[in-house]
């Protein structure tokens, strides 16, 4: 038995209710910042998935202790005797995550030196890590890169400094929130990332004493301390898994209530979602998705930083839309590749058609290159089961959808990539009576 294939029999409306945990986007860097305390810390609503047990693994080889809390979701990480990491064992994980990246700042202040393997991640497009190396020295650190990866040190110590991103980068904006809260002096970083989940970290770290704030015009400066201590903090819960369920809903002519998602980090979401046609109701507990019936409307879409429509949410609502009546046009601005899933909906019977213009917007920075970023989505079509191969997190979570609402079977290779953000996936279908099988 392999859980690598999944075995999908569409055509069955998904009716039921789940729970989505924490951020996907938010706990692994929560449990990083734990590295930065002088004491324990508890996290809670942890999910369960890769990228969480990745950061869990990373964090025990330096020698932080983690355990299970007394609530479900519930972790409590003691710091107190952070060490170096031998570095066979750090290179084990090179290539499953981009998290270890992060580590960096942490380490140079709790150890004055930091290793870092080769990185991996989803393959959606340019997601380069020299900017996090610049960042780094800044604020001081010299890098020495080597053939199994980056060798760093902070022989003088690290300082605050000016900066300011040529793109509202989410892992950059991490980067130096990480690093300044214990650099001596004032870092001031302009054109940050403000997504909720930065917003989050940033409650994480003042809880442990850092000096932190966000101005309206992306600009976030931190007052370095000395010390920091730890934190007691809840997740906020992941936005992006809500609306990939909702998108199914929406694809199945289904309906599903989600547990835990929260309107005010949605709203952006939720109004795309009513354009489409899709139904909502909210209520304090989470929100309730679904197809009212009739067609779908056709639209034009624009993916932006946050607070524009997500990335994350393009590749999900995109099967929606092939069930919807007319053009619907998507231009993808944060990420260069991030359409080509595409051609596998295109095998599956959809008619979708990739331009490497800007569409239905204004111009981007990929308008004058040669990616193909921009989508016109013509519907209604018909999806025909396929074999499909999981090209990347939410390209993969999407295959899914398009299984359910295919007519047929369809082979789903490559499954574990959903494990990174997907909390019990495979569980969660089945309560909702999706008709899957683990091959």
């Amino acid at each position: 038995m392999t859980d690598d294939v999944l075995i999908v029999h569409g055509g069955t409306p998904i009716e039921g209710e789940i729970r989505v945990r924490g951020a996907k986007n938010l706990v692994p860097k929560a449990m990083v910042a734990a590295l930065l305390g002088s004491a324990p810390s508890r996290l809670r609503n942890v999910p369960d998935i890769r990228d969480v047990r990745v950061v869990r693994g990373l964090l025990q080889l330096h020698g932080v202790t983690v355990r299970s809390g007394e609530e479900p979701g519930e972790l409590v990480l003691d710091p107190s005797h952070v060490e170096s990491a031998n570095v066979a064992d750090i290179d084990a994980h090179a290539g499953s995550s981009r998290i270890p990246i992060l580590f960096c700042g942490p380490l140079l202040h709790r150890l004055g030196h930091a290793f870092i393997p080769g990185l991996g991640g989803c393959d959606i497009g340019g997601r380069p890590v020299d900017f996090h190396f610049d960042v780094l020295r800044s604020f001081g650190a010299t890098i020495e890169k080597r053939a199994d990866g980056q060798y760093l040190e902070a022989p003088k110590g690290l300082r605050g400094c000016k900066i300011r991103l040529p793109y509202p980068s989410v892992g950059s904006t991490e980067q130096v929130l990480l690093t300044a809260v214990l650099a001596e002096g004032v870092t001031e970083l302009s054109n940050a990332a403000v997504e909720p989940e930065i917003e989050d970290l940033i409650c994480v770290l003042q809880k442990m004493g850092a000096i932190i704030s966000m101005d309206t015009d992306r600009t976030i400066r931190i007052t370095g301390v000395d010390r920091l201590g730890g934190y007691t903090h809840r997740a906020l819960p992941d936005r992006l898994e809500a609306a990939s369920w909702a998108s199914a809903a929406l694809a199945t002519k289904g309906s599903v209530y989600v547990h835990g998602a929260s309107q005010r980090e949605m709203m952006t979401f939720l109004n795309v979602y009513r354009k489409v046609g899709g139904e909502f109701e909210v209520d304090d507990a989470g929100i309730r998705f679904w197809h009212p019936g009739g067609p779908l409307n056709a639209i034009a879409l624009e993916t932006d930083v946050h607070p524009g429509f997500q990335t994350d949410w393009q590749q999900p609502l995109v099967v929606a839309l092939t069930q919807a009546s007319g053009l619907s046009i998507v231009h993808e601005t944060v990420y260069e590749s991030r359409l080509g899933f595409t051609s596998a909906l295109n095998q599956m019977g959809a008619h979708i058609q990739l331009y490497r213009e800007c569409l239905g917007g204004a111009s981007c920075r990929f308008g004058q290159r040669n990616f193909l970023h921009s989508a016109v989505v013509s519907g209604p079509t018909t999806l025909q089961g396929a074999d499909l191969v999981i090209p990347d997190l939410r390209g993969g979570f999407s295959y899914l959808i398009a299984a359910l609402a295919a007519q047929g079977t369809s082979r789903v290779h490559g499954i574990g990539l959903i494990n990174r953000g997907y909390e019990n996936f495979a569980d969660k279908l089945e309560s909702l009576g999706a008709k899957v099988e683990r091959a």
